[in-house]
């Protein structure tokens, strides 16, 4: 069992959630994830570190309501439990000095963006950081971005916060204006779709963290497979980080739509 800590509401849909896991919390690299089980009857969903503390033993996810398990799961308050906690998973980030890097985040991707951020700002890079979402209320984790980024541009679709605009325009304000060595993409598919072809006109390299379903997290099931230069991936231990123009974005927004009606059904019986 996995106690809840702390619990902070960004938006109606989106809270951070601190919970205990000392090993986990020791052995963490930006880039990894866990997957987590609210009860013995409860499905496997993966939810991205966005933080941890070794000393206190405890990790930082963010998570968004789209589905029945993670509606439960923002229901719970500090001092509840979580049943399982399995981590950490996947390849991390690999970090080293290479230049200015240019990072991207869209809505609640930004949460798995910021160690990913820290950890190339720790070796030394010039980061720039562009967060996007459709408006202010969904820009989140800002003061954390900006500690460990030498700029920040935030763009909004309705221009409520920042700039008018999509990721894609604040990525092509950087790129115009100086030289970037790697690009880091993280958010909706589609938006890391676009943010990858934008990216690529100008070849800059450029890593892609995907968001795909997956169930076990061991590379049995085969959920979350994905086809990258035309080979069959797992996201789960072969990612969940790829290059982004190798990427098949089409492919993956098939294949993450292939149970919308399934879920929707599912979670429309469980508000009942």
């Amino acid at each position: 069992m996995n106690k809840i800590i702390k619990k902070v509401q960004f938006s109606e849909n989106v809270s951070k959630i601190v919970i205990e896991a000392p090993d986990i919390a020791k052995s963490r690299k930006a880039g990894h994830f866990v997957i987590i089980r609210l009860d013995k009857k409860g499905e496997r969903i993966p939810l991205t570190i966005a933080g941890a503390n070794k000393e206190e033993g405890t990790i930082t996810l963010v998570v968004q309501k789209v589905g029945v398990t993670s509606d439960k799961l923002l229901k719970l308050n500090e001092g509840d439990s979580i049943l399982d906690v399995v981590g950490p998973l996947g390849k991390a980030t690999h970090i080293e000095k290479v230049g200015t890097i240019l990072a991207a985040g869209g809505g609640v991707g930004i949460a798995p963006l910021l160690p990913i951020v820290e950890a190339f700002k720790e070796a030394g890079n010039r980061v720039v950081t562009v967060l996007a979402a459709r408006n202010k209320d969904l820009i989140i984790l800002e003061d954390e971005i900006r500690k460990h980024s030498d700029e920040v541009i935030i763009m909004t679709d309705d221009g409520s916060y920042g700039k008018k605009g999509l990721v894609t325009h604040g990525l092509e304000e950087v790129i115009k204006n100086e030289k970037v060595d790697l690009s880091v993409a993280i958010g909706p598919a589609i938006m890391m779709k676009f943010s990858a072809l934008t990216t690529k006109k100008y070849n800059i390299p450029t890593l892609a963290s995907l968001n795909t379903i997956m169930v076990d997290g061991t590379g049995m099931c085969g959920a979350c497979r994905v086809s990258v230069d035309g080979k069959i991936k797992f996201v789960c231990v072969d990612g969940p980080e790829f290059d982004a123009h190798k990427v098949d974005f089409d492919e993956m927004l098939t294949r993450l739509g292939a149970y919308k009606k399934a879920e929707i059904e599912a979670y429309n019986s469980y508000i009942k």
